[in-house]
């Protein structure tokens, strides 16, 4: 018989403290309390430059958001605060009065990353003269000054299919999200992949370096065996005795086990810090089962997106790049699952064997786990995480190739406890659970989730990459 665990719960307090070093992945230290030291896994330290636009007729022209408005005030006062709450952009600040003063930027812009057009006013034609370049461009709406523009203009620019995200909204946060979408595609630019499979290059690989410009370097079976036999065995144990102290519970894998798996972490963060690789995905399922991998790689995976990097399942390059988009957009990591849908209590239960306890960031409060075996075949080590219930998440999948993101929302109410599929099972509530079960032909079954309610900055980035958002359920 089944049974849920509503346990744990963290407070919205809790919650929202464990958010204060959430927006971006500073660092990628080890997690805290008595962990082991070792390689970091290095970050991308780049700055994207970005064009600050603010858009507005004449101030003694009659018209929103009012004759005689001071436009200047407005600029500097924005400027300010977006380079205090964006410290890793740059800002380029001009004034377009005009669709010729717009054309005139792009002429002299050639190293600029991207636009950010503020529309503090209306019916200049410059927005849609930048987006028409076909550069990502972000429009963000000025409210009760640039209103009429924008809604007229972002509708055109994304019926064109051009690079433009859209912010209409009195949350700061939600342009900051937005501008932070620049700093994610950057580090995006910047950032290897390491692909651990025996298997020939697939055309997803080519597409993330074509779409995101990631480098994608495949590592075959006989290499990450090699850095398994190298991994220093006394960092090996010392991480499996820090894994069993954290966890509530180890049931099934003996010591020995465990120990195997600090040594298959070890061996992927040293490939990776010597590759200067931020992300790693090891076609696990197909290797261990094949005899060609040593120990499953699930709680060096655990460990790694714990502190700010990526670890993703069974060689998933599609669930790798948007767990390493979204972990640098949101400082959060993902969740790889393979859903199940129970129509009856409205619920999709995300079900992995790889969880993570940190599902705020590296600075966030951290859930309780279990380590169990590997739910298929009853072997290795794995992770049961336990993860908080009250709090919405958000669930999507980037596709390169097809230039799209499926996503819907969620509220999480229990850890699943079942014997039968793997050993995480959150569950949460959909509003449609029917409509859940139209998009899986075409994505298959895995699905990454992710805490929070980020549909805004999903959009915004998914504007700028030119994708088009599939909300399915």
């Amino acid at each position: 018989m089944s049974t849920t665990h509503a346990w744990p719960v963290l407070s919205r307090r809790a919650f929202l403290a464990g958010c204060a070093g959430c927006p971006a992945v500073a660092a990628c230290s080890a997690s805290a309390g008595a962990s082991p030291q070792g390689p970091t896994v290095p970050v991308p330290e780049v700055k994207p430059r970005i064009r600050l636009v603010f858009t507005h007729i004449p101030p003694e022209k009659p018209t929103w958001p009012y004759q005689g408005y001071d436009y200047e005030g407005r600029k500097k006062e924005l400027t300010a605060r977006l380079r205090q709450s964006c410290p890793g952009v740059e800002f380029l600040p001009a004034t377009a009065h005009n669709a010729d003063d717009g054309r005139k930027l792009l002429e002299a812009d050639a190293e600029v990353d991207g636009y950010l057009v503020y529309m503090i006013g209306i019916w200049t034609g410059a927005p849609m003269a930048i987006a028409a370049a076909g550069r990502p461009t972000l429009f963000v709406n000025d409210l009760y000054a640039g209103c009429g523009e924008f809604l007229t203009a972002y509708a055109r620019a994304r019926r064109q299919g051009l690079k433009v995200a859209g912010v209409t909204s009195s949350r700061w946060d939600d342009v900051v999200q937005a501008v932070r979408a620049f700093e994610t595609l950057k580090k995006l630019r910047a950032s290897t992949i390491l692909d651990v499979t025996d298997r020939p290059p697939g055309p997803v690989a080519q597409a993330i370096t074509e779409v995101f410009g990631t480098t994608v370097e495949r590592i075959p079976s006989e290499e990450i065996n090699a850095a398994y036999q190298k991994a220093d065995r006394s960092e090996a144990r010392k991480w499996a005795a820090a894994w069993i102290k954290g966890a509530a519970r180890v049931v099934e894998p003996s010591r020995e086990e465990i120990e195997k798996s600090g040594a298959m972490y070890v061996a992927m963060r040293d490939l990776m810090a010597a590759r200067k690789a931020q992300a790693i995905t090891v076609d696990c399922l197909n290797l261990f089962y094949g005899g060609k991998l040593p120990a499953y790689p699930c709680l060096g995976f655990f460990q790694l997106n714990d502190d700010g990097s990526v670890g993703a399942c069974e060689g998933d390059l599609q669930s790798t790049i948007t767990m390493l988009l979204m972990t640098y957009l949101t400082g959060r990591p993902g969740y790889i699952s393979d859903p199940v849908v129970d129509t009856a209590k409205k619920q999709i239960i995300y079900a992995h064997c790889v969880a993570p306890s940190k599902v705020l960031g590296p600075s966030g409060p951290r859930n309780p786990y279990h380590i169990r075996d590997h739910s298929e075949d009853r072997k290795g080590a794995a992770v049961r995480s336990l993860m908080p219930v009250g709090q919405i998440v958000t669930t999507l999948m980037f596709a390169p190739t097809r230039k799209q993101v499926v996503l819907h929302q969620a509220r999480t109410v229990a850890n699943v406890d079942e014997d039968k599929a793997c050993r995480t099972k959150l569950a949460a509530e959909v509003q449609d659970p029917w409509k859940l079960l139209s998009e899986w032909d075409r994505w298959g079954w895995h699905r990454v989730t992710f805490y929070g309610d980020l549909r805004q900055p999903v959009e915004a980035i998914a504007g700028l990459l030119g994708f088009e958002a599939i909300v399915e359920g």
